[in-house]
Parts: structure tokens; C-alpha cells; sequence
């Protein structure tokens, strides 16, 4: 029996008659048998590649078979407008059937919720919070609302996998699990990702449902068209995009805000029918400049990271990425908005304006090519997380036992490998601290932690948003681009001084809160930890920028402009090996060495040096004093010790940890330290140490 006979009669018939469909694709088909074997799935494919079907046509056949009633299904989104999006086709495809969905998160109006706590429908679209607000909300029965949950399906899972949102998506999970008293199927959706099978086993936590992975690997399709160019300039580059591709609709990525307006004004001028989106956009002006892009044909629209998740915005002729962004995975997403009709191919032009950003996109697609994208690692030691979920549950069960509480979420991987007595701690602390109180065995608020988290009904608690470890540089109102958390992580006194659009800066005010750095200009030496705009670059990809250096080949992706720019770098890198670091002379009298271990790895190494010398690190090297020689700079990074180097906790970042409060120092500072860590790029580099090449 094939895939499409498995479903039941009613869905076959609006499958092929209303929607007129006269076969399956492959992802599909086998979403459809590895549902129905009860299995929790991960389903693997591009944008527009049929995701959305491949999990809600079997999960509609089973509601049939079944006679499913009340909330059965939650369709879980990283981001509103995505649910946004899906509802008007998600509802569609349930009407065929006598069904239907409702959409649910923080801009449904009352009335539209009253409805659905009086109708329930049987698909519910909505975001991990608004599923956290229902749990707690005096107003729900969240017994009665969540006894009937059977499915849920999880857009863009690796958004959540690699966040502390993640750690909440599951606690919620987990708690509506014990609520409906069943094993909930889940059905996770994503694009391409390096570690599927992992993903999956961490989606499943606390299910003892079997597990597949459901990846299509077809060799029919066309390979996508990615082609590298350097232009020198973001006016350069809207010279370029004006001109090719015209009456095509085009979507270009910008790492920044300030660079998608730039880059906006500048096609404006060109007589280019441009949109632009980005979050400081209010969300009616983003709307409407989405929707008007849809709807056009010669057009652009400029954006930030925000359209690289599965947005609709019609059927896109071209993908163009200004410099790079920082991991294949991010790449692929967005080349993933292309080529979703049956005649056109997936593509992506890179567009160059640095050499940062030219190195970073070759390296992007050497990496691509080598068949590698990022494995998503869930964030290690969530204990703020924690201290959220046990304030969450006080609120849902209107006080909650102090031996009972752990037991809703214990089988959450990120909670199970905590030891008991660091539990223990976390809850004695808070007791100790007033945010909670134990009367009797049973905890409930204290006044300290009304204070602290009871503004408007405790929505604090309720959001587990963390913002990327990125801060806005300003000076005065101009904004100059963002830089990594780490840039301002010091154990020397004074500001921080670093290095943007090409000048120092001195450090007047940190809001951590907002992640606002406050610079002015200065003539001090400057620092960064990364090489271009902001981005702390992997291990991976900075091997693979060596590799590429050290190379003598040129790829196929380059444009002319692009080999000549490289013959020049190479030129300027002639000492880069692809197997041992190199230690040279600069012309200006310091001394770097050339590790490509990446940011973190090379800003521990740093870290470990910094009682010898004032050494500066960033994504490719340390760089040591003008008055060191090359033999005091051997001799001091032979010096190191591999069991000195460990992340140092930064109280100001510590203490910016969302719900911070909860921690003690001692779990804080663990909660730090495990985050800003990478073992293999320190190991790499200690080992190839053994093989230093030295130039004068």
C-alpha cells in the first residue's frame, strides 16, 4: 500500500479534487508512513519544499480515523508572523475535512480568545509563550483546555533547538503532556541541519515513541546556482543589484539595520522598486511592505535576518546576500526561499563589500561543498530555566510541593543532568533571596519575587526570549553596526576599547539591558573579537578561511572580480599553512599568531596569556605587543597550560542573564562559563603549537 492509500477516504478525495493534486512528493510519502507508525519525527526539507503537508496531512487522516475532538493538535512557531502566515492554509486544509484552526499569541484579541476557550477549535497556532499564558491564566481551565492534545507540530525547529527557548518549548511540552496524561506525538520541521538524528532525540525527550528522521534525498534536482562576487562597497553593490536581474524579484540579506536602510536608499536612487523589513520597523509598516512584495514582480526587498525563516513572500526569482552571514545552516535557510516552482533552481549571489565579507563567503560555500552544516547544540545548563519553569508552575497550580514541582519537568534532558543538589540550591536560594517562600512544604511567591516578576500579571515570567549576544554600537544617534557580548568582557580596568567601520571607539555606557554599547571616537588602539561586522566566527568556518588561503585554486563559485581580490589576499597571507599556525611579524612592529581557531577558542587562548602579556585576540589570531619578539611570544604560548584555560564569569553579563535573580553566584557563574567555551578549536590550536612556523 503506497503513502497516499493510507490516508483516510475524505482527505484522499479533497486531496486530489479540491486541491487538485495529482501526486505526493517524496517528503511527503514518507512523513506519511513514518507517522503512522506512531513515531516522533523530524522532517527535513527546503523552504517550500512541502513540509507543511508532509506533516498535517497524516496528522488530519489520524484525527479522522479517530475521531479526534477539542484541541488535538498544537502548531508551535518561533516567531508570530509565521503563524500569520500559516493560518489562513492550515485552516483551509482543515474545513476540506469538517475541521478547523484558530491562531493564538500576543496580538489575538480578547474577543477572538474568549471564542476559543468557548469553541475549541481542533488545531491551535501559537508560540511556546502563549502557551505558557495559558497554562497560568486564571481565566483557562488549562486541564480542560489541554486534556485532548494528541500532535504537535514545531515550524523551524533548529530556531528553537539552539536556544534557551528550546529548554521552555519542551518544559511547556512536558507539562501539557502530564495535563492530557498521554504521550504526545511530536513533528518537528526544519531546513537542512548537521545533526538531524540528535535534534530528533532532543525533541523527544521524556516520549518513549519510536524515532525517525525523515530526510529526502532525491538526485533529481537541479544543484543550486551560488556564485561569490566582490564589489568593494555597499554602493557598489546596489550598483550591481540595480542592474542584474531586473523585471526578477529579488530578496537581499543585510547583517545590520543601518545597512539595510543604507543599501535601500541607495536602489531607491537607482530607480529600484524597493521594500525594506527589519524589527525596528513597527510591525503594520513591515507588514505592509511584505505583503506589497508579494505582490510584485521587478522588486526588491532588503532585510535583515528576520525573512530568513520560512515567510511567504511569494515566489522569489532571486536570493543576494550582502558579505556573508555567520554559519552554513544560515546560508542554506536563506538560499531555501528560492527556486520553489518546478522550473526554476535555488540560488544565492554573494556579494562581497570587504574582504572580511569576501573571505567569509567563500568559506560559507567551501564548507557547503564539503557537504558540512553547524550541528545545533541546545545551550548547556539552563538553570535560569529552570528557576522560570518553578515560578511557572507556582503560578499554574496556584502553589505547587516543594518535593512535587521537579517531577512536571525532570525528563527535559537540559533539568535531568542537573545533580539534585544543585536543584536543591537553586529553590534555597530563591527561598533565601524572597522571591519565594515553603509554608508547609508548599512554595508560593514571597514578596521580593512579586516585586521583582509580579508587573503586569507576571508576564516577566512568561517570556523566555533571549536576545543574541550582540550589542547595538551608537554614537550619539547614528548607529554603526553590532558587536559581539564578548568585546566587553574585561579583566582589565577601564572602557573597552574596539574596532568599527574602521576607527577606535571608547566605550561611555553599556545597557545591558538593551544591549546598547555607547561609543565616541578615540586615537586609543582598538580591539574586536572577530573579523568583520560583529560576528564571533565558528571553529569551522575559519578552518575553512585557512584552507582557502592557503590554497592556490580557484573556485568555479568566484567571479573574475572575486579570484583577483583573493590572488591579492593570498598575496598579503603568504605564511598561511593548511596544517600548522604560523607566527609572524607584522609590518608595524607586533606580533600575530595566525591560529584560525575562531572567536571563542581564541579569546580563551588569550585569556590564558593576558598574566604574560597584553595580548588581543579576534577570529583568526592573537596579537602580542610591538616590543615582544617572535622567540617571547613562542616561549609564551609554549608556556600555556591546557588545564588554565576555562572561561572567566563576567559579573555584568551574569547579572544581565534573564532571570538572573533566581541564581546563586556559584550557579551563575556555571551557567556563564559552560556557554562561552570551545574545547575542540583550544585543543586544535594547542596541538598544531607543536608545529609553529615563525616569519619575520
Amino acid at each position: 500500500m503506497n503513502a497516499f492509500d493510507r490516508l483516510h477516504p475524505a482527505l484522499q478525495h479533497h486531496i486530489v479534487n479540491s486541491l487538485g493534486w495529482r501526486e505526493l512528493r517524496e517528503v511527503q510519502s514518507l512523513s506519511i508512513d513514518a507517522f503512522l507508525t506512531g513515531a516522533n519525527l523530524v522532517i527535513l526539507a527546503p523552504t517550500a519544499g512541502g513540509k507543511t503537508e508532509s506533516a498535517f496531512f497524516p496528522v488530519i487522516s489520524q484525527m479522522l480515523e479517530e475521531s479526534w475532538s477539542g484541541i488535538s493538535i498544537l502548531y508551535v512557531s518561533p516567531i508570530k508572523a509565521l503563524l500569520n502566515n500559516q493560518e489562513q492554509r492550515l485552516d483551509k486544509y482543515l474545513r476540506l475535512v469538517g475541521r478547523q484552526a484558530a491562531l493564538w499569541h500576543g496580538d489575538t484579541p480578547q474577543g477572538e480568545r474568549r471564542r476559543i476557550i468557548a469553541e475549541q477549535p481542533d488545531c491551535l497556532l501559537t508560540t511556546p509563550e502563549s502557551l505558557e499564558v495559558l497554562l497560568v491564566s486564571q481565566k483557562v481551565d488549562h486541564h480542560q483546555f489541554f486534556s485532548n492534545v494528541r500532535v504537535v507540530v514545531i515550524d523551524e525547529l533548529h530556531a528553537f533547538a539552539g536556544d534557551d527557548r528550546g529548554w521552555h518549548l519542551l518544559s511547556v511540552f512536558a507539562r501539557i503532556g502530564k495535563i492530557a496524561g498521554r504521550d504526545i506525538q511530536r513533528i518537528g520541521l526544519s531546513a537542512t541541519v548537521g545533526n538531524p538524528t540528535e535534534m530528533l532525540g532532543w525533541l523527544s525527550s521524556g516520549s518513549e515513541r519510536p524515532q525517525q528522521v525523515v530526510w529526502p534525498k532525491g538526485s533529481d534536482s537541479k544543484p543550486p546556482d551560488v556564485q561569490l562576487d566582490y564589489v568593494g562597497s555597499l554602493a557598489n553593490a546596489a550598483k550591481v543589484i540595480s542592474l542584474l536581474n531586473q523585471g526578477e524579484k529579488r530578496l537581499v540579506f543585510c547583517d545590520s539595520r543601518s545597512r539595510v536602510e543604507q543599501l535601500a536608499v541607495s536602489l531607491r536612487q537607482y530607480g529600484v522598486d524597493t521594500f525594506v523589513s527589519h524589527s525596528s520597523l513597527g510591525l503594520d509598516e513591515r507588514r505592509q511592505a511584505e505583503e506589497a512584495f508579494a505582490q510584485r514582480q521587478n522588486c526588491v526587498i532588503v532585510a535583515t535576518s528576520s525573512l530568513e525563516l520560512g515567510l511567504d513572500v511569494g515566489d522569489l526569482d532571486r536570493v543576494i546576500q550582502i558579505d556573508a552571514p555567520g554559519t552554513v545552516s544560515s546560508f542554506l535557510q536563506r538560499m531555501g526561499r528560492t527556486g520553489r516552482r518546478s522550473h526554476t533552481t535555488r540560488n544565492c549571489l554573494f556579494l562581497a563589500t570587504n574582504d572580511e565579507g569576501l573571505l567569509r563567503g567563500a568559506a560559507l560555500i567551501e564548507l557547503w561543498q564539503r557537504g558540512y552544516v553547524e550541528p545545533v547544540q541546545a545551550p548547556p545548563c539552563p538553570y535560569h530555566i529552570l528557576a522560570q519553569q518553578l515560578m511557572a508552575l507556582i503560578l499554574q497550580e496556584r502553589g505547587i510541593g516543594k518535593s512535587q514541582w521537579f517531577s512536571w519537568i525532570e525528563r527535559v534532558p537540559g533539568f535531568a543532568q542537573m545533580p539534585p543538589e544543585r536543584v536543591a540550591e537553586l529553590v534555597e536560594f530563591m527561598i533565601a533571596k524572597g522571591i519565594l517562600w515553603s509554608d508547609n512544604g508548599i512554595l508560593a511567591f514571597a514578596p521580593e519575587g512579586e516585586n521583582t516578576f509580579g508587573r503586569q500579571n507576571f508576564m516577566d515570567i512568561l517570556s523566555v526570549f533571549t536576545s543574541p549576544p550582540l550589542f547595538t554600537v551608537m554614537s550619539g544617534q547614528k548607529e554603526l553596526g553590532n558587536v559581539h557580548e564578548s568585546t566587553f568582557y574585561k579583566r582589565e580596568e577601564g572602557p573597552a576599547i574596539l574596532v568599527l567601520a574602521g576607527r577606535s571607539w571608547k566605550t561611555k555606557h553599556l545597557d545591558w539591558k538593551r544591549r546598547i554599547a555607547h561609543v565616541e571616537p578615540t586615537d586609543e588602539k582598538g580591539r574586536s573579537r572577530w573579523l568583520g561586522e560583529g560576528q564571533m566566527l565558528s571553529h569551522a568556518v575559519c578552518q575553512s578561511i585557512r584552507r582557502i588561503l592557503a590554497s592556490d585554486e580557484d573556485e568555479p563559485a568566484w567571479s573574475r572580480r572575486a579570484v583577483q581580490q583573493f590572488t591579492e589576499l593570498r598575496d598579503e597571507h603568504p605564511w598561511v599553512s593548511p596544517d600548522a599556525t604560523s607566527l609572524v611579524q607584522m609590518p608595524n612592529g607586533q606580533v600575530r599568531w595566525w591560529t584560525f581557531a575562531g572567536g571563542v577558542a581564541n579569546t580563551l587562548l588569550a585569556d590564558a596569556l593576558k598574566p604574560h602579556c597584553d595580548v588581543k585576540s579576534d577570529n583568526l589570531s592573537l596579537s602580542f605587543p610591538t616590543a615582544s619578539s617572535l622567540d617571547t611570544v613562542v616561549e609564551y604560548i609554549n608556556g600555556i597550560q591546557p588545564e588554565t584555560i576555562r572561561p572567566f564569569p563576567n559579573t555584568d553579563a551574569m547579572e544581565n542573564l534573564k532571570f538572573s535573580e533566581c541564581l546563586s553566584p556559584g550557579i551563575a557563574a556555571e551557567v556563564f562559563v559552560s556557554r562561552f567555551d570551545d574545547r575542540v578549536g583550544v585543543a586544535q590550536a594547542l596541538e598544531e603549537r607543536k608545529r609553529i612556523v615563525a616569519h619575520n
